[in-house]
């Protein structure tokens, strides 16, 4: 399939601020993410500049890990012949399916320079969750 290309005139220059609004607005809904995992945990990061560990809540849920919280931020400048001022706020909420050998009792937390970084122990290998069934005669 050939893809046409974009005329130039007004068309593109009026729909570019809609795009990187639009950029913008999921950035805020839904951060970037990256998960990764090693021998013994899984480690999920969220990059969230000018976010308070305060203003974020993190659960384990059913095998479901979800960030979620709020931004607020405020920039203020002043000149001899100018002011300006920029808010920035915003609620944003990720959730990631965790393994089924994903330890709920071995979580934890950090946040460092704007990014939170949640780390999810393996369970032991030989601890396994598996029941024995016994079958009866009916």
């Amino acid at each position: 399939m050939v893809e046409k290309a974009h005329t130039t005139g007004l068309w593109p220059s009026l729909t570019d601020p809609l795009r990187a609004f639009g950029q913008r607005l999921a950035e805020w809904v839904a951060p970037a993410a990256e998960a990764t995992a090693n021998g013994d945990v899984y480690r999920v990061s969220v990059e969230l500049p000018g976010v308070s560990e305060d203003d974020v809540e993190i659960t384990l849920d059913n095998d479901v890990l979800t960030m979620k919280g709020e931004k607020t931020s405020e920039r203020e400048e002043k000149g001899d012949t100018w002011f300006f001022t920029e808010r920035q706020y915003g609620a944003f909420q990720r959730s990631f399916r965790m393994p089924p050998d994903a330890d709920p009792d071995k979580v934890s937390a950090e946040m460092k320079d704007g990014v939170l970084t949640v780390s999810v122990c393996k369970r032991d290998a030989q601890k396994s969750n598996a029941k024995s069934i016994k079958i009866t005669r009916g």
